[in-house]
C-alpha cells in the first residue's frame, strides 16, 4: 500500500512518535489523508492503535 502513497500527499512533516522527518517508506492513511511516520516500525504501531480503538469502538457502539 505504501508504494502507492506519496510525500508529496501527506499531511505531515515529522513523525508524531519520534519527531523525526518522515520517509517514503513509512507512509498510511487515516480518515483517507495521508499520514507519515519516521520508520515502518513507527507506521505499524499507530496502525495497531488505530484498529485497536476502532474495534473497541465498533463493540460498544449502540443505537444513538
Amino acid at each position: 500500500m505504501a508504494d502507492d502513497l506519496s510525500l508529496d500527499d501527506c499531511i505531515n512533516r515529522v513523525c508524531p512518535w519520534s519527531g523525526k522527518p518522515v520517509q517514503a517508506d513509512s507512509l498510511t492513511t487515516y480518515q483517507g489523508r495521508v499520514v507519515g511516520f519516521c520508520n515502518p516500525g513507527c507506521r505499524d504501531t499507530f496502525r495497531q492503535a488505530v484498529d485497536m480503538f476502532e474495534t473497541c469502538l465498533a463493540a460498544t457502539a449502540g443505537p444513538p
